[in-house]
């Protein structure tokens, strides 16, 4: 018997790879477009500012892809 920390781990194919990384892509889009909460939460809009990072250097093409993923 194989204990689960011990297991195989399993490697993600590119169609997972990429389904992950739009699922990312739109939590961000998410958080990033997210109106603050007038007079109740002024500091509730935080995302991930690494992500932010990362996607301002995708070229267009790329990050046109990832966000619309689920219209293919």
């Amino acid at each position: 018997m194989v204990e689960p920390d011990k297991a195989k781990r399993r490697h993600l194919n590119a169609d997972q790879k990429r389904a992950l990384k739009a699922a990312t892509v739109k939590l961000f889009v998410q958080q990033y477009g997210r109106k603050a909460q007038r007079g109740v939460e002024p500091n509730d809009r935080k995302y991930s500012r690494d992500l932010e990072k990362a996607l301002r250097q995708l070229r267009p093409e790329e990050l046109d892809s990832l966000m619309r993923d689920d219209e293919r």
